[in-house]
């Protein structure tokens, strides 16, 4: 009996040395953010455009020109608030109020175009009086649309900018930005039609006054054009801007596998497009891309205790980690290296039923955030037989019985054939017991690898321990605040009701939640 006991404690330290063996290297060695390459540009920035994860910076947060990469702005708000059909008449102002020898597509006072054509021509030929229509179209005059430019940017969290055109061209109190192009930038390719007028090839405009047979124009953006020296494979669209002030500056998105980046190149001197090579080279190879939902399971493991006056509150509900998200990591870095952080501050665009933003963290760098979602996940999710009514689950119970003269002798004989099968596994057990050796010399080799594994799984059982809790807790009280408020109590009567509790010495203490400061400038 000794022995046996001995070789089953020895099984279980076995067990821990593995556990330890696989985790301990995660827990204490996680791999260090990949040192960024260096770029000639004043401002610079490599965004992932799926997590928001920012890979790599350069005076992001300086102001700056932004020459026509502006109109990426521009587009993007006549793209949501304006049908691609309507027709734009051209006007004067619009056509005339340019500076000279600036960037046009020879239209004409009193042209008309149709949206969708106006949009081509601002992106892919940077038609500056195709810029001024646009916004005279939808504001009535460029002032107004400065004021929707501004408004906008704000709402995509926009902090170092002021935009009062919607051309890009030089005006002392229209700058922005690498950081905040980026957030534009991200936004905007997003949008599916905006994503497709960046990557056009060509596009053929209609016949106008100084066009009679129309015009075909090319994008200015080099690195989509296979004949290009600049080519460079993934890219998908983007805008070039220069003025004399702004210098070089240069957006870009490039897709590969499941990765989408973003570029911001500011104040360049004409290696706009090498930087953007640079950065794009780097986080393709130093990076990747993984579904939130796939890996975090922290937040939705929690069981429901909650009590109303003494009777039990049946769970229909569902905890779950909003899908298609997705955070940024080393190439050799793990989910298991991130730590969490988690709010119920919800911006004003969080889903429907979102009832709190995970926001996750690598070193500290903010690598992704997702929204942890609160109702049936989908129609396939039933209900536990607990929560089925009395009458249903008898019929449940009853779909699959055998008629009644077979069914004790059905039962009896199961439970013979059981107890016979229980036997000789027990004797199995025994005999594999019983030829059981292990020689002396191991117990040695045990003794020095136990002593170095405990002390691992000690101290990440410890830790992982206290993170759990931590998300337990912390879930237990949004899940009892949620239903609270489902039944018609407010969140003050629900914080008075857990105060009440707290003071009676029937529940824990509560840890604030705070989201991590991410450094910004602003």
């Amino acid at each position: 009996m000794k022995l046996t006991k001995k070789k089953g404690l020895l099984s279980f330290l076995l067990c821990l040395v593995l556990f330890a063996g696989q985790f301990s290297s995660q827990t204490f060695a996680a791999p260090d953010w990949p040192d960024g390459p260096s770029i000639s540009a004043e401002g610079g920035i490599l965004l992932d455009g799926n997590s928001g994860a920012i890979l790599y910076a350069k005076n992001i947060h300086e102001q700056y020109f932004p020459a026509s990469i502006t109109k990426i702005l521009t587009a993007l708000i006549i793209i949501e608030n304006c049908s691609m059909d309507e027709v734009v008449t051209f006007s004067h102002n619009a056509v005339y109020n340019v500076e000279i020898n600036s960037s046009n597509a020879n239209l004409e006072e009193g042209d008309r175009l149709t949206v969708l054509d106006c949009l081509y021509a601002m992106m892919l030929k940077s038609a500056n009086e195709a810029a001024n229509a646009l916004a005279e179209h939808i504001a009535g005059s460029r002032e107004a649309f400065s004021a929707m430019m501004n408004a906008k940017a704000t709402s995509l969290g926009c902090t170092d900018s002021h935009f009062n055109n919607p051309s890009g061209l030089n005006d002392p109190d229209h700058y922005t930005s690498a950081h905040d192009m980026a957030l534009i930038a991200q936004a905007a390719f997003q949008n599916e039609t905006f994503a497709q007028i960046a990557s056009t090839l060509y596009y053929d405009l209609p016949p106008t006054k100084r066009n009679p047979d129309g015009l075909r124009i090319y994008p200015g953006h080099q690195m989509i054009k296979k004949n290009s020296p600049n080519y460079f494979p993934g890219a998908v669209g983007g805008k070039t801007g220069y003025t004399t002030l702004a210098g070089n500056t240069l957006v870009t998105c490039a897709r590969r596998g499941e990765m989408q980046l973003i570029t911001v190149v500011l104040n360049g001197h004409r290696t706009h497009y090498t930087d953007t090579r640079t950065m794009l080279n780097f986080g393709f190879r130093n990076f990747r891309s993984l579904e939130i939902a796939e890996f975090d399971t922290a937040y939705t493991s929690v069981e429901n205790d909650m009590t109303i006056a003494g009777l039990p509150v049946t769970d229909l509900s569902v905890l779950y980690v909003q899908e298609n998200r997705r955070l940024t990591l080393p190439s050799n870095a793990e989910f298991s290296d991130t730590t969490s952080a988690i709010s119920y501050d919800l911006p004003a665009e969080a889903p429907e039923h979102a009832a709190a933003q995970i926001t996750y963290d690598y070193g500290g760098h903010t690598v992704g955030t997702a929204y942890l979602m609160v109702g049936r996940k989908s129609p396939e999710i039933l209900p536990s037989i607990a929560e089925i009514p009395v009458k249903e689950q008898e019929s449940v119970g009853t779909e699959n019985q055998q008629p009644a003269d077979t069914t004790v002798d059905s039962v009896q004989a199961m439970n013979e054939e059981s107890a016979s099968d229980e036997v000789e596994r027990e004797r199995n057990i025994q005999d594999a017991r019983r030829n059981f050796r292990i020689p002396g010399i191991v117990w040695g080799m045990l003794a020095a690898i136990l002593a170095a594994a405990l002390g691992y799984g000690v101290v990440f059982w410890s830790r992982n321990q206290k993170r759990r809790e931590s998300a337990d807790r912390m879930l237990r009280y949004q899940r009892r605040q949620q239903r609270l408020q489902d039944i018609g109590i407010s969140s003050d009567e629900f914080k008075v009701l857990l105060e009440q509790r707290r003071t009676k010495g029937n529940a824990p203490g509560r840890q604030k939640y705070r989201l991590p400061k991410n450094g910004k400038k602003h």
